[in-house]
């Protein structure tokens, strides 16, 4: 059966993003990164400025503290809603019948159970990953291993926060490829593969 729906997880700096934009291309497959951002602001009714910035937060201060104390009637706190209409839009995504690459927001899981999707994880080493942030966004204050780690760090503890699954785990993907090892194309190439068997 070929799959429908392609999910991609991913590292930051290992080049999931690109992978993932080249594959869509590749197979004139629908391509959803920030463009799920506008649909959650149009859903929710909060500005993508917003949204963004609360995606940017420091994940432990955000989700453990203010989240808790934030709440409406219904006991739902604004990372609540963002989610909420995450999960909608993902979903209608996916059951809309269009081919689509979905990248990062919890993708994997809010379409775990479906048969018509694979679920990748992009991955890289420290150094690999350092030099292409580096490449890609320049130098800034903040070291380039403490940008990397404090962004894989808010991911592995939002996706563990709506989850209750650990971030990266290869037991939730159908397949994980070092994209410092096999480069960007061949990730390509072998998830084009896949979605065929």
């Amino acid at each position: 059966m070929t799959k429908r729906i392609i999910t991609i997880s991913r590292q930051f700096g290992s080049g999931g993003r690109t992978v993932g934009k080249e594959l869509a291309e590749k197979l004139n497959y629908k391509y959803y990164d920030r463009e799920i951002i506008e649909k959650i602001a149009e859903e929710s009714g909060f500005s993508q400025e917003f949204i963004e910035e609360t995606e940017e937060k420091d994940t432990y201060r955000g989700l453990f503290n203010i989240g808790l104390l934030a709440r409406d009637h219904r006991g739902m706190s604004v990372d609540d809603y963002i989610w909420e209409a995450q999960t909608k839009i993902i979903k209608e995504i996916a059951d809309s019948g269009e081919n689509a690459v979905i990248v990062g927001r919890c993708s994997d899981y809010i379409l775990r159970d479906r048969e018509d999707t694979i679920h990748v994880f992009v991955h890289a080493d420290l150094k690999k990953r350092k030099r292409r942030v580096r490449e890609k966004y320049g130098d800034r204050e903040v070291s380039l291993e403490k940008r990397l780690k404090d962004k894989d760090k808010r991911r592995r503890v939002y996706y563990k926060f709506y989850t209750d699954r650990e971030w990266g785990d290869v037991e939730n993907f159908t397949m994980t490829l070092n994209s410092g090892e096999l480069g960007i194309d061949n990730c390509v190439k072998l998830i084009e593969e896949a979605v065929n068997l």
